[in-house]
């Protein structure tokens, strides 16, 4: 068959497993042949090779499958990286750009005052956010912590194959205990699905991207509660929290925030499709990094 054809054969094998159906074809084809949407598209005639054939022919089986298509080819595109990708930590998705947009305006807002900005991504996954405020900052100094060390050794791995701008790191931990100081930006994509809605998410994410990173409990709130607890203490005076959320749990969460950082400055921001995607938090307290007991607002 030729590029032509076995586009049209992807389209049609996927039209019932995707809402996407041209560009997961697209997608598993250029890995296929390894090319580029470029080269693709100067080939469409040209006839496919057999083993590239059999290449693709089997990734539209495991999509069929259910398998997601940047598990299938490796890597997801996420805010102008092309970042390698596994069932070790849960996919990048579009509307996590909205939280490195808001990180890096107010990290420009503390780098008025001072020369560089010490950003901590906690639950790092692939390294996405991390990577993304490390590339587009030269002056940061980012650091990303996760429970997992097998999404702690994806991020590695991302780090190593993208040209790093600001200093960037990454380490093991259940907490932000693993800090040796505090920092100017806090960002977390934490999990807040509710657990009966996990139950219900499309099989392509609930049987296999990993449950931890997307279950937050019954409310959702979960490890976004627990998060926030702690958050003052490491957190810098006039610092920011940049906190994903699910698009219902603004109000729960500002509450929490405002609990926390009493007399903070505490705003909801909304994503492309205007739902509420990221709350933001101003610290107007002292860390209280490094003292025995917690802040009085915990």
């Amino acid at each position: 068959m030729t590029g032509l054809e076995a586009l049209s054969l992807g389209r049609r094998c996927l039209a019932e497993v995707s809402e996407e159906v041209s560009l997961e074809a697209e997608l598993l084809l250029l890995h296929a042949l390894e090319l580029n949407r470029v080269q693709l598209y100067q080939r469409l005639h040209d006839k496919v090779g057999i083993e590239e054939e059999a290449a693709y022919r089997a990734m539209l089986r495991r999509r069929l499958g259910c398998e997601p298509t940047p598990y299938i080819i490796g890597s997801k595109e996420f805010y102008g990286l092309n970042l390698l990708v596994s069932p070790a930590a849960i996919i990048p998705r579009p509307e996590t750009e909205n939280v490195v947009d808001v990180a890096l305006a107010e990290g420009e807002r503390i780098l008025a005052r001072q020369t560089s900005v010490k950003v901590v991504d906690v639950g790092v996954g692939c390294g996405a956010i991390a990577l993304a405020i490390a590339v587009n900052e030269p002056r940061s100094d980012v650091v990303g912590i996760d429970i997992s060390p097998a999404a702690v050794a994806l991020a590695w791995k991302n780090s190593d194959r993208i040209e790093v701008q600001g200093k960037i790191s990454f380490m093991w931990g259940d907490s932000l205990n693993e800090l040796r100081e505090p920092a100017d930006v806090i960002v977390a994509n934490l999990p807040y699905v509710k657990t009966s809605d996990w139950e219900q998410l499309p099989l392509e994410i609930r049987d296999h991207e990993p449950r931890s990173g997307l279950d937050g409990g019954e409310d959702g709130l979960r490890v976004i509660e627990s998060f926030l607890a702690e958050t003052p203490r490491y957190l810098r005076e006039d610092g920011a929290l940049v906190l994903e959320i699910g698009c219902d749990q603004s109000v729960a969460v500002g509450r929490m925030a405002s609990f926390v950082f009493p007399g903070g400055h505490v705003e909801v921001r909304q994503d492309l499709a205007g739902l509420d995607r990221v709350v933001l938090v101003r610290h107007q307290g002292r860390s209280y990094f490094g003292d025995s007991e917690p802040s009085q607002a915990v």
